[in-house]
């Protein structure tokens, strides 16, 4: 017998669809959006007049190598433009990185309560997605190589890690690539790699340039501001660069993307006054979590631009979910992906964590 319609690969229907983060209430009430980590600062001012300017060139193709781009990261980060590929977001790219050297029946190793996208991009190509246990939502550096069989093509390592926020520190990245096979391939996504303090944002990429198999992901969406926009890097030895070279999409990024790109890069002023207030704004969101301990409320330490928030006491993390969607905030609900007693909270602007802070407090019957 014959299907009487096209049938999907099985590994296809595997896949549960990426949910984003929500912006409205059950109700359909707009809210105010800490559910997506965007840059609460918005976007750097030069971006935007990029941004604009691009309209005029509309009708003609983007540069399909984004080398202007490739030239101004490489500056910026000290790095060869000749070992950087661009992308559709880091999304595109992390799901590059799986289809270009795993396939049906590989394995495709990631921590337990890592991004969301590992699994999908596993499934994507046909791979066996492996999550390894974590320590504390913490990945652990000797689940991830215990977990390594002859099948591991890819390990994803998010760093610092979402939805927990966690980051292992350079000596411990350093220690799982030396425990990989030569021929596993070791992707560093730090999407909030910005956030971190700068004295270890370089780590990875010396890791990239001294080995030929790592492969470190960064994005434009976080702390530059240019989430609609969709542009993403990635950087590693020629080989890799390569394949995904060869499988990306044609003209994957804008004009416009890489004209803003190339402004924010330029805009470093932006960047650091975002890490600032990202940085006093979560520690504040801390100290007032644990002014609550006594109420079953506590944090995950992270280094990223939102806190996980865990409620284990008479308050849930549903009903904190509801009252500040009440109070007007989204913010991300985890039961999917494990985690159904905690949210995770984006940093916003200063009144609205004074605001989302009060809400918490109130919900615990302390004075907001």
């Amino acid at each position: 017998m014959t299907a009487t319609s096209p049938q999907p690969k099985p590994w296809i229907l595997g896949i549960h669809a990426y949910q984003p983060g929500k912006s409205r209430s059950a109700a359909g009430k707009p809210l105010i959006k800490l559910s997506a980590n965007e840059n609460p600062l918005g976007t750097s001012p030069a971006a935007l007049t990029a941004l604009a300017e691009a309209r005029a060139e509309a009708a003609s193709y983007p540069d399909p190598d984004s080398r202007a781009l490739r030239d101004r990261i490489a500056q910026v980060h000290g790095l060869d433009p000749e070992r950087i590929v661009c992308g559709t977001g880091s999304d595109e790219l992390l799901n590059l990185a799986a289809q270009g050297f795993a396939g049906p029946q590989d394995e495709v190793l990631f921590s337990r309560f890592s991004f969301a996208v590992y699994d999908i991009a596993a499934r994507r190509c046909g791979a066996i997605p492996v999550e390894a246990p974590d320590r504390d939502l913490t990945a652990d550096v000797d689940a991830l190589l215990a977990a390594v069989t002859e099948r591991t093509r890819v390990v994803f390592l998010a760093n610092p890690n979402n939805p927990t926020g966690t980051f292992l520190p350079p000596a411990e990245v350093a220690r799982l690539h030396a425990g990989l096979p030569g021929d596993v391939l070791l992707v560093v996504d730090e999407a909030y790699g910005e956030y971190v303090d700068p004295a270890l944002q370089t780590a990875a990429f010396d890791l990239a340039a001294r080995h030929g198999n790592v492969l470190v992901t960064r994005t434009f969406s976080k702390i530059y501001g240019l989430a609609a926009e969709r542009i993403g890097w990635a950087t590693g030895a020629p080989g890799l660069i390569d394949v995904l070279g060869r499988i990306r999409g044609p003209f994957n990024v804008t004009t416009g993307g890489q004209l803003a790109a190339l402004a924010a890069l330029g805009d470093q002023d932006f960047v650091a006054a975002s890490r600032d207030h990202n940085a006093k704004q979560r520690a504040r969101l801390a100290e007032a979590i644990g002014m609550l301990n006594n109420h079953g409320l506590s944090i995950t330490p992270g280094e990223a631009n939102f806190l996980l928030v865990h409620f284990n006491g008479a308050v849930t993390a549903a009903q904190a979910l509801d009252a500040l969607a009440e109070g007007g905030y989204a913010v991300r609900h985890l039961p999917g992906q494990g985690l159904p007693d905690a949210l995770r909270i984006t940093i916003g602007k200063t009144d609205d964590m004074t605001r989302v802070i009060a809400c918490l407090r109130s919900l615990c019957g302390e004075p907001a």
